[in-house]
Protein backbone atom coordinates (compact mmCIF):
# COMPACT_ATOMS: atom_id res chain seq x y z
CA UNK A 1 0.00 0.00 0.00
CA UNK A 2 1.35 3.39 -0.56
CA UNK A 3 0.05 6.66 1.30
CA UNK A 4 0.34 9.92 0.45
CA UNK A 5 0.85 12.74 2.70
CA UNK A 6 0.01 16.20 1.69
CA UNK A 7 1.79 18.80 3.36
CA UNK A 8 4.56 19.38 5.40
CA UNK A 9 4.45 21.37 8.46
CA UNK A 10 3.86 20.27 12.14
CA UNK A 11 0.39 18.74 11.09
CA UNK A 12 1.86 16.92 8.26
CA UNK A 13 4.74 15.64 9.75
CA UNK A 14 3.11 14.30 12.47
CA UNK A 15 0.64 11.92 10.51
CA UNK A 16 2.96 10.80 8.40
CA UNK A 17 5.16 9.52 11.21
CA UNK A 18 2.20 8.34 12.99
CA UNK A 19 1.53 6.31 9.76
CA UNK A 20 4.85 4.84 9.94
CA UNK A 21 4.02 3.53 13.04
CA UNK A 22 0.64 2.28 12.37
CA UNK A 23 1.71 0.55 9.00
CA UNK A 24 5.03 -0.77 9.23
CA UNK A 25 5.24 -2.85 5.28
CA UNK A 26 3.35 0.55 3.56
CA UNK A 27 5.52 3.42 1.45
CA UNK A 28 4.84 6.98 2.89
CA UNK A 29 5.13 9.47 0.91
CA UNK A 30 5.20 13.33 1.81
CA UNK A 31 3.88 15.55 -1.17
CA UNK A 32 4.46 19.72 -0.47
CA UNK A 33 5.03 22.78 -2.21
CA UNK A 34 6.67 24.16 1.53
CA UNK A 35 8.87 23.31 3.88
CA UNK A 36 10.55 24.44 7.06
CA UNK A 37 10.77 28.06 7.08
CA UNK A 38 7.95 28.54 4.87
CA UNK A 39 5.14 26.72 6.34
CA UNK A 40 3.36 28.30 9.12
CA UNK A 41 4.06 26.05 11.46
CA UNK A 42 7.70 27.63 11.51
CA UNK A 43 6.08 31.24 13.15
CA UNK A 44 3.75 29.37 15.65
CA UNK A 45 5.46 29.88 19.63
CA UNK A 46 4.67 26.34 20.20
CA UNK A 47 3.00 26.05 24.25
CA UNK A 48 1.41 23.27 24.55
CA UNK A 49 -1.97 25.66 25.49
CA UNK A 50 -5.04 24.82 23.42
CA UNK A 51 -7.75 26.95 23.89
CA UNK A 52 -11.18 26.60 24.86
CA UNK A 53 -11.79 27.30 21.31
CA UNK A 54 -10.17 24.79 19.87
CA UNK A 55 -13.00 22.02 18.57
CA UNK A 56 -13.45 18.74 16.79
CA UNK A 57 -17.10 17.29 15.60
CA UNK A 58 -17.81 16.15 19.67
CA UNK A 59 -16.32 17.23 23.12
CA UNK A 60 -15.10 13.92 23.71
CA UNK A 61 -13.12 13.97 20.35
CA UNK A 62 -11.45 17.44 21.23
CA UNK A 63 -10.61 15.86 24.70
CA UNK A 64 -9.10 13.15 22.94
CA UNK A 65 -6.92 14.54 20.66
CA UNK A 66 -5.53 17.30 23.67
CA UNK A 67 -4.76 14.14 25.83
CA UNK A 68 -2.76 12.36 22.99
CA UNK A 69 -1.18 15.24 21.56
CA UNK A 70 0.48 15.75 25.70
CA UNK A 71 1.06 12.61 25.99
CA UNK A 72 2.92 12.54 22.55
CA UNK A 73 5.10 15.74 23.41
CA UNK A 74 5.54 14.23 26.99
CA UNK A 75 6.87 11.16 25.76
CA UNK A 76 9.50 13.18 23.77
CA UNK A 77 10.32 15.98 26.82
CA UNK A 78 10.92 12.35 28.63
CA UNK A 79 13.42 10.71 26.09
CA UNK A 80 17.22 11.56 24.85
CA UNK A 81 15.80 13.34 21.82
CA UNK A 82 13.95 16.34 23.63
CA UNK A 83 16.79 18.54 22.82
CA UNK A 84 17.00 17.39 19.25
CA UNK A 85 13.32 17.88 18.58
CA UNK A 86 13.19 21.26 20.92
CA UNK A 87 10.72 19.60 23.12
CA UNK A 88 11.28 21.03 26.85
CA UNK A 89 9.05 21.52 29.99
CA UNK A 90 7.61 25.07 30.87
CA UNK A 91 5.62 26.36 33.61
CA UNK A 92 3.77 29.84 33.14
CA UNK A 93 0.35 32.61 33.91
CA UNK A 94 -2.16 33.59 32.42
CA UNK A 95 -3.92 36.81 33.89
CA UNK A 96 -7.06 38.52 33.25
CA UNK A 97 -8.63 41.81 34.70
CA UNK A 98 -11.82 40.96 33.46
CA UNK A 99 -13.80 37.71 34.19
CA UNK A 100 -12.08 34.50 35.95
CA UNK A 101 -13.95 32.03 32.97
CA UNK A 102 -10.61 33.70 30.71
CA UNK A 103 -8.19 31.80 32.85
CA UNK A 104 -9.55 28.41 33.09
CA UNK A 105 -9.48 25.39 30.56
CA UNK A 106 -11.50 22.41 31.47
CA UNK A 107 -9.31 20.73 29.27
CA UNK A 108 -6.32 21.46 30.08
CA UNK A 109 -7.20 21.14 34.08
CA UNK A 110 -7.67 17.57 33.52
CA UNK A 111 -4.66 17.01 31.22
CA UNK A 112 -1.80 19.22 32.20
CA UNK A 113 0.20 18.13 35.44
CA UNK A 114 -0.01 21.16 37.42
CA UNK A 115 -3.42 23.69 36.42
CA UNK A 116 -4.40 25.72 39.44
CA UNK A 117 -5.57 29.11 40.50
CA UNK A 118 -3.36 32.12 41.08
CA UNK A 119 -2.44 33.50 44.37
CA UNK A 120 -2.84 37.45 45.48
CA UNK A 121 1.29 37.19 45.60
CA UNK A 122 1.48 35.39 42.07
CA UNK A 123 -0.64 38.27 40.43
CA UNK A 124 1.46 40.72 41.25
CA UNK A 125 4.37 39.12 39.49
CA UNK A 126 3.54 41.24 36.40
CA UNK A 127 2.67 44.88 36.21
CA UNK A 128 -1.18 45.60 35.52
CA UNK A 129 -3.97 45.25 38.16
CA UNK A 130 -4.88 41.66 37.41
CA UNK A 131 -7.31 40.09 39.28
CA UNK A 132 -7.38 36.77 38.29
CA UNK A 133 -4.68 34.09 37.24
CA UNK A 134 -3.93 30.63 37.05
CA UNK A 135 -0.42 29.06 37.14
CA UNK A 136 -0.03 25.87 34.47
CA UNK A 137 3.35 24.00 33.91
CA UNK A 138 3.33 22.67 29.86
CA UNK A 139 5.44 21.40 26.80
CA UNK A 140 6.74 24.20 24.40
CA UNK A 141 7.55 22.45 21.16
CA UNK A 142 10.52 24.64 19.03
CA UNK A 143 9.28 24.46 15.70
CA UNK A 144 12.42 25.44 13.97
CA UNK A 145 13.56 22.52 15.65
CA UNK A 146 11.19 19.94 15.62
CA UNK A 147 10.48 20.44 11.65
CA UNK A 148 13.36 19.24 10.53
CA UNK A 149 14.17 16.68 13.69
CA UNK A 150 10.79 14.77 12.43
CA UNK A 151 11.52 15.39 8.53
CA UNK A 152 15.10 13.90 9.35
CA UNK A 153 13.30 10.92 11.39
CA UNK A 154 10.62 10.05 8.83
CA UNK A 155 13.18 9.67 5.66
CA UNK A 156 15.63 7.29 7.53
CA UNK A 157 12.30 5.23 8.48
CA UNK A 158 12.09 5.02 4.30
CA UNK A 159 9.72 7.59 3.88
CA UNK A 160 9.82 9.68 0.94
CA UNK A 161 9.43 13.65 0.50
CA UNK A 162 9.01 15.25 -2.98
CA UNK A 163 8.56 18.60 -3.70
CA UNK A 164 5.45 19.73 -5.82
CA UNK A 165 2.77 21.56 -5.84
CA UNK A 166 -0.96 20.10 -5.65
CA UNK A 167 -3.72 22.23 -6.98
CA UNK A 168 -5.77 19.17 -7.46
CA UNK A 169 -6.41 15.66 -5.67
CA UNK A 170 -7.26 14.69 -9.34
CA UNK A 171 -3.68 14.77 -10.38
CA UNK A 172 -2.47 12.47 -7.51
CA UNK A 173 -5.33 9.94 -9.71
CA UNK A 174 -3.23 6.27 -9.31
CA UNK A 175 0.08 6.82 -7.48
CA UNK A 176 -1.94 6.63 -3.71
CA UNK A 177 -4.16 4.12 -2.48
CA UNK A 178 -5.05 6.53 0.13
CA UNK A 179 -4.43 10.31 0.71
CA UNK A 180 -3.99 12.56 3.30
CA UNK A 181 -4.99 16.04 3.11
CA UNK A 182 -3.03 18.20 5.50
CA UNK A 183 -2.46 21.32 3.69
CA UNK A 184 -3.52 23.88 6.34
CA UNK A 185 -4.88 26.93 4.60
CA UNK A 186 -4.08 25.68 1.14
CA UNK A 187 -7.35 23.40 1.76
CA UNK A 188 -9.25 26.07 1.08
CA UNK A 189 -8.29 25.96 -2.74
CA UNK A 190 -7.41 22.30 -2.42
CA UNK A 191 -11.30 21.09 -1.28
CA UNK A 192 -13.05 24.55 -2.26
CA UNK A 193 -13.56 25.08 1.91
CA UNK A 194 -14.86 28.51 2.19
CA UNK A 195 -15.40 27.81 5.56
CA UNK A 196 -11.40 27.43 6.16
CA UNK A 197 -10.28 31.31 6.57
CA UNK A 198 -7.10 32.72 8.00
CA UNK A 199 -6.55 34.39 11.42
CA UNK A 200 -3.14 36.54 11.26
CA UNK A 201 -1.05 36.52 13.58
CA UNK A 202 2.14 38.77 13.99
CA UNK A 203 5.19 38.01 16.46
CA UNK A 204 8.82 39.85 17.90
CA UNK A 205 11.60 37.42 18.72
CA UNK A 206 14.29 38.68 21.16
CA UNK A 207 16.79 37.83 23.31
CA UNK A 208 16.07 38.15 27.09
CA UNK A 209 17.27 35.08 28.66
CA UNK A 210 16.49 36.20 32.19
CA UNK A 211 12.78 35.53 31.38
CA UNK A 212 12.56 31.81 32.37
CA UNK A 213 8.58 31.85 32.17
CA UNK A 214 5.74 32.17 30.01
CA UNK A 215 3.31 34.88 30.20
CA UNK A 216 -0.11 35.35 28.70
CA UNK A 217 -2.42 38.55 29.24
CA UNK A 218 -5.53 39.76 27.73
CA UNK A 219 -5.58 40.79 23.87
CA UNK A 220 -3.62 37.76 22.58
CA UNK A 221 -0.69 39.21 24.60
CA UNK A 222 1.87 36.86 25.41
CA UNK A 223 5.32 36.62 26.44
CA UNK A 224 7.14 32.75 26.00
CA UNK A 225 10.72 31.71 26.24
CA UNK A 226 11.84 29.55 24.36
CA UNK A 227 15.13 27.77 22.36
CA UNK A 228 16.66 30.29 20.69
CA UNK A 229 14.97 33.56 22.64
CA UNK A 230 11.44 34.91 23.80
CA UNK A 231 8.31 35.61 21.68
CA UNK A 232 6.39 38.45 22.22
CA UNK A 233 3.25 38.66 20.71
CA UNK A 234 0.62 38.83 19.48
CA UNK A 235 -2.32 39.40 17.07
CA UNK A 236 -5.01 37.43 16.32
CA UNK A 237 -6.90 39.24 12.50
CA UNK A 238 -9.72 37.08 11.40
CA UNK A 239 -9.86 36.79 7.47
CA UNK A 240 -6.10 38.43 7.01
CA UNK A 241 -4.08 37.76 4.04
CA UNK A 242 -1.67 40.09 5.13
CA UNK A 243 1.66 38.45 5.05
CA UNK A 244 3.83 41.27 5.57
CA UNK A 245 4.89 42.92 9.09
CA UNK A 246 3.09 45.93 10.37
CA UNK A 247 4.69 48.03 12.33
CA UNK A 248 1.54 49.51 14.32
CA UNK A 249 1.27 45.53 14.90
CA UNK A 250 4.65 45.88 16.39
CA UNK A 251 4.59 48.72 18.23
CA UNK A 252 1.37 47.65 19.87
CA UNK A 253 2.64 44.27 20.84
CA UNK A 254 5.85 45.99 22.40
CA UNK A 255 3.49 48.52 24.27
CA UNK A 256 1.63 45.28 25.51
CA UNK A 257 4.39 43.11 26.73
CA UNK A 258 6.98 45.73 28.06
CA UNK A 259 3.44 46.71 30.18
CA UNK A 260 3.39 43.58 31.97
CA UNK A 261 7.29 43.03 31.79
CA UNK A 262 9.35 46.43 31.94
CA UNK A 263 12.44 44.80 31.37
CA UNK A 264 11.95 43.55 28.21
CA UNK A 265 13.01 46.60 26.66
CA UNK A 266 16.55 46.27 27.41
CA UNK A 267 15.88 42.72 25.28
CA UNK A 268 18.07 42.08 21.99
CA UNK A 269 15.45 42.46 18.74
CA UNK A 270 16.38 39.00 16.69
CA UNK A 271 13.58 38.73 14.13
CA UNK A 272 9.73 39.54 12.93
CA UNK A 273 7.76 37.20 12.18
CA UNK A 274 4.12 36.94 11.12
CA UNK A 275 1.85 34.11 9.54
CA UNK A 276 -1.85 33.00 8.72
CA UNK A 277 -3.16 30.33 11.55
CA UNK A 278 -5.78 28.42 8.93
CA UNK A 279 -8.78 28.40 11.36
CA UNK A 280 -11.55 26.29 10.41
CA UNK A 281 -14.64 26.24 13.41
CA UNK A 282 -14.84 23.23 13.71
CA UNK A 283 -11.10 21.09 12.58
CA UNK A 284 -11.81 18.86 10.21
CA UNK A 285 -10.69 15.39 10.21
CA UNK A 286 -12.64 13.15 8.45
CA UNK A 287 -12.84 10.85 5.16
CA UNK A 288 -13.84 11.47 2.02
CA UNK A 289 -14.41 9.80 -1.29
CA UNK A 290 -13.17 12.13 -3.45
CA UNK A 291 -14.89 12.10 -7.10
CA UNK A 292 -12.37 12.73 -10.02
CA UNK A 293 -15.14 12.71 -12.84
CA UNK A 294 -13.16 10.73 -14.59
CA UNK A 295 -11.34 8.13 -13.15
CA UNK A 296 -13.68 7.29 -10.21
CA UNK A 297 -13.11 8.25 -6.49
CA UNK A 298 -9.97 8.69 -4.40
CA UNK A 299 -10.08 7.59 -0.87
CA UNK A 300 -9.15 10.87 1.58
CA UNK A 301 -8.73 11.80 5.11
CA UNK A 302 -8.54 15.14 5.78
CA UNK A 303 -6.68 16.83 8.65
CA UNK A 304 -6.92 20.36 9.01
CA UNK A 305 -8.08 23.86 10.01
CA UNK A 306 -6.14 23.71 14.10
CA UNK A 307 -6.07 27.60 13.54
CA UNK A 308 -3.26 28.62 16.18
CA UNK A 309 -3.56 25.47 17.71
CA UNK A 310 -1.47 23.43 15.33
CA UNK A 311 1.69 22.76 16.88
CA UNK A 312 0.27 21.36 20.12
CA UNK A 313 -2.67 19.29 18.77
CA UNK A 314 -0.92 17.65 15.62
CA UNK A 315 -0.40 14.46 17.42
CA UNK A 316 -3.83 13.75 18.46
CA UNK A 317 -5.23 14.90 15.13
CA UNK A 318 -2.39 12.73 13.96
CA UNK A 319 -3.04 10.07 15.73
CA UNK A 320 -7.15 9.86 15.03
CA UNK A 321 -6.72 10.62 10.80
CA UNK A 322 -4.22 7.26 11.09
CA UNK A 323 -7.75 5.08 12.27
CA UNK A 324 -9.75 6.78 9.73
CA UNK A 325 -6.75 5.55 7.34
CA UNK A 326 -6.77 1.76 8.82
CA UNK A 327 -10.57 2.16 8.33
CA UNK A 328 -10.35 3.45 4.81
CA UNK A 329 -7.71 0.05 4.36
CA UNK A 330 -10.10 -2.49 5.75
CA UNK A 331 -12.81 -1.65 3.99
CA UNK A 332 -10.83 -1.87 0.85
CA UNK A 333 -9.69 -5.39 1.50
CA UNK A 334 -13.20 -6.37 2.87
CA UNK A 335 -14.69 -5.16 -0.72
CA UNK A 336 -12.19 -7.33 -2.35
CA UNK A 337 -13.35 -10.53 -0.53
Amino acid sequence: MHIGVIGCGMVGLTTALELQKEFRNAQISIVADKFNEDTCSYVAAGLFRPSTSFTGPTKDITYKWIQDSYEYWDNIRRSSEASKAGVCQLSGYIFSKVNPSIVRNEFLEKVLPIYRQADERELRLCQGDWKYGSFFTTILTESKMFLPYAADKFIQQNGKIHSQNIESFSKLQGKFDIIVNCTGLGAQNLCEDQQLVPIRGQIIKVKAPWIKMAFYGENDTYIIPGFEGVILGGCRQYESYKTEICQYDKMSIQERCYNMLPSLKKSQFIRDACGLRPHKSIVRVEPEFYDTKTNGKLKIVHNYGHGGYGICTSPGTAKYSVELVKDLHSSSNLSKL
